[in-house]
């Protein structure tokens, strides 16, 4: 993803149809109001690759690991600890 490009959300409305041409182009935009940063526009396509990040374990899952790539478990008894 390229960097962003700000713009006040009242140039976005005034150019509400070149900001989207530039989004499904690649480029994405901040809007900004009163000087504040307030919102993230990014193409469909770009919105729906990051809402489908899978959860860790899945993604523990799908690794590429072999066995002896993992520690070995300690087997040996708790410790006590006096409170």
């Amino acid at each position: 993803m390229s960097a962003m490009k700000e713009i006040q959300l009242k140039d976005a409305k005034a150019t509400l149809s070149a900001v989207v041409d530039d989004v499904t182009h690649g480029k994405p935009y901040v809007i900004t109001r009163h000087g504040r940063r307030e919102a993230v526009l990014v193409s469909y396509e770009e919105w729906q690759r990051l809402s489908h990040v899978p959860s860790f374990g899945r993604l523990l899952m799908a690794a590429p690991l072999e066995k002896s790539d993992l520690p070995e478990r300690n087997r040996r008894p708790l410790r006590t600890v006096d409170f």
